[in-house]
């Protein structure tokens, strides 16, 4: 028996509310990973009512994670260590049956260079840090969600158009590559090594229906959760859909 947990950047729980709802209804995961809330109001009693309970860090207007579980998580942390000064709200930890699952919204950094780019190297170095101490305490978890990374040529449809953006710039990746140096594995790259594969489409020049996009939305396990893989796939669908997202879900299942 599998579960199968999803993670799903929908640029605005208030405008893509009816877009979660039935996307669950057809596909009944037992976590759901949510990032840009883009508001402090979340809508528990409609996820509640399909099932879900709700755990999630919001703030006015931008960013804001959620998880949805059809078992009530444990709240570990509501923000990511290492500066007390960050309200940005990006992060979540919570305990779900045996896992640890972390959800993040990792910054994106652009204008780069600039002030938001050395805040998204300085939000990786405290990622790193934080998933480092669980290694070094030897919990098991899987970290999902939004990272605003472009890992390799492959994961995106015209590599030299990003050379200089800050989801694909060098020090972007190599930060990406310490987080896999950890011991942490791309999930969808041990099911899928072709490239083609994305999870994001621009809502300009023909994006979506070009297959013009990057694949920015991943999932990372540490070793014994790897060793449970069953399956890691992106489901393209939501994006064609009415008023979508621009990302859409990735699945993934463990044992």
């Amino acid at each position: 028996m599998s579960i199968p947990i999803a993670s799903w950047n929908v640029n605005s729980i208030k405008a893509r509310k009816d877009h979660v709802l039935r996307w669950l209804k057809a596909n009944p995961v037992d976590a759901l990973m949510i990032q840009e809330l883009k508001g402090e109001a979340f809508p528990e009693e409609d996820f509640r009512q399909a099932g879900y309970e709700s755990l999630y860090a919001a703030q006015k207007a931008y960013n804001g994670v959620a998880i949805l579980s059809k078992e009530k998580a444990e709240l570990v942390l509501g923000k990511l260590p290492g500066d007390d000064t960050d309200e940005q709200a990006r992060y979540l930890e919570v305990n779900y049956k045996d896992l640890r699952l972390i959800n993040i919204y990792l910054p994106n950094g652009n204008p780069a260079p600039g002030p938001k780019y050395d805040y998204k190297l300085g939000w990786m170095e405290r990622l790193y840090n934080r998933l480092a101490e669980l290694r070094r305490d030897e919990i098991p978890f899987l970290i999902g969600g939004d990272f605003n990374v472009i890992p390799e040529d492959r994961d995106c449809h015209n590599p030299k158009a990003w050379q200089e953006d800050a989801l694909f710039k060098i020090e972007t990746r190599q930060a990406f590559r310490a987080l896999e140096h950890l011991g942490l594995t791309d999930a969808f790259r041990v099911f899928h090594n072709e490239a083609g594969h994305y999870t994001f489409w621009d809502y300009q020049a023909g994006a979506w229906p070009k297959n013009h996009g990057i694949r920015i939305d991943h999932f990372l396990t540490s070793p014994a959760i790897t060793d449970r893989l069953k399956n890691c796939r992106i489901d393209a669908a939501p994006r064609g859909e009415e008023k979508a997202s621009d990302h859409t879900p990735i699945i993934l299942e463990v044992s």
